[in-house]
């Protein structure tokens, strides 16, 4: 069963950066869009961003112009370059398939912005 791992959350200041990666324990994104999600407390997962195959990007009105999305195939890796951080982007976030989720979800890597 194909596991993702994701990391690269923290503490950071309003204003902040943070790069995020997650690593996938086969190669599956070489076949598939891969996005990323992120979950609030008491909120629904929402969806970011998708990396297409063929090297196209999409992200919602919320993270456009701020989070840049990126992947290695090589590497079975996709990051999410996160910058202007603000409080209402703190959450937990998680990498899966695009536009549908098809893989078990990993654990996720919370993310806190705070000052």
């Amino acid at each position: 069963q194909v596991q993702l791992v994701e990391s690269g959350g923290g503490l950071v200041q309003p204003g902040g950066s943070l790069r995020l990666s997650c690593t996938a324990s086969e190669t599956i994104f070489r076949a598939y869009a891969v996005g990323w999600y992120r979950q609030a407390p008491g909120e629904e997962r929402e969806w970011l961003a998708t990396s297409y195959l063929l090297g196209s990007t999409a992200y919602a009105d919320s993270v456009k112009g701020r989070f840049t999305i990126s992947r290695d195939n090589a590497k079975n890796t996709v990051y999410l370059q996160m910058n202007s951080l603000k409080a209402e982007d703190m959450a937990v976030y998680y990498c899966n398939t695009a536009p549908a989720p098809l893989l078990p979800w990993g654990q996720g890597t919370q993310v806190t912005v705070s000052s």
